[in-house]
């Protein structure tokens, strides 16, 4: 690899010391590299990152932060088909592979492409108002519908194929992919998949039953989930969350149509560990 571009979250990197000590680095050995700060939430077409600014022939995106600074930025370039590579200056993280310390060892490894390239599933939302579209977000990790207010329980009537699958009184219902198993839904009981395979995973949040478990689908599958009633059949409001960030508000009757997304987003993997190995130092180092 050659050609470099760095998006970097300036509250992990306090003075951009981190991110220009990148820089120097590569440029020291002959690449080419250019830096975007990921701004606060903007609005338009995109979130924090700007993927217009990326030039043509970039190899690789660098993202300093955290997981959710990956989060963020895959969202918003996975349209250009570049490939990222997430530099963890935060805690805990899954998507972010490589640690602060070991920053250079990994871009010796760029620059003699020593890497592999996995393609990660991603989720495209759809709410509808009656026939009308309101909104439409695409996420990496996960799509969340839940309540909008004060604490109460909402149901969803879930769809699958446009085939009424069942109902949940619940504080919300999480659709998922594999990326995303390790994030929310690994929180509330889901189960953890490997992050390269294709399928999508529905769970309850906090349901009002006793034998409720996470359901997994094809990643052909299409998912409805339409907000119910409310408890006293009033009018209910909720939200789809994407990716735990950007939000479209819904209320009763309102429905969101999940699917897998056309875009892929390409995640660079370079310690060549099985996901096995992977998971087994995460879970012990949490």
């Amino acid at each position: 690899m050659d050609k470099f571009y760095i998006i970097t979250n300036s509250e992990k990197d306090k003075n951009l010391e981190t991110t220009e000590n990148i820089v120097s680095y590569l440029k020291k050995h002959g690449k080419e590299c250019q830096i975007q700060q990921a701004s606060r939430k903007f609005e338009g077409p995109f979130h924090y990152t700007n993927p217009e600014l990326i030039p043509q022939g970039t190899q690789c995106i660098i993202v300093l932060g955290g997981d959710g600074t990956l989060l963020q930025a895959a969202r918003d370039v996975v349209h250009r088909d570049i490939p990222l590579l997430g530099i963890n200056l935060g805690t805990l993280g899954f998507l972010a592979e490589v640690e602060g310390a070991a920053v250079y060892g990994a871009l010796d490894q760029l620059m003699a492409d020593d890497y592999e390239v996995e393609k990660r599933m991603m989720l495209i939302g759809t709410v509808y108002r009656g026939d009308t579209v309101i909104g439409e977000d695409i996420a990496l990790n996960d799509i969340v519908i839940g309540r909008e207010g004060p604490l109460r329980v909402v149901r969803f009537n879930n769809y699958v194929n446009n085939e009424y699958l069942n109902s949940y009184n619940a504080d919300g219902i999480i659709i998922s992919t594999p990326t995303g198993s390790t994030g929310y839904t690994l929180s509330v009981g889901g189960p953890i998949v490997s992050p390269n395979a294709f399928m999508t995973i529905l769970t309850p949040i906090a349901p009002h039953t006793l034998n409720t478990r996470s359901i997994v689908f094809p990643a052909e599958d299409v998912i409805t989930v339409e907000m119910g009633e409310g408890r006293h059949r009033d009018c209910e409001r909720g939200v789809a969350s994407f990716d735990g960030d950007s939000v479209i508000h819904m209320v009763t009757g309102d429905r969101i149509v999940i699917r897998k997304a056309e875009a892929e987003t390409k995640i660079l993997k370079l310690n060549h560990l099985s996901f096995v190995e992977v998971l087994r130092q995460k879970m012990s180092n949490s």
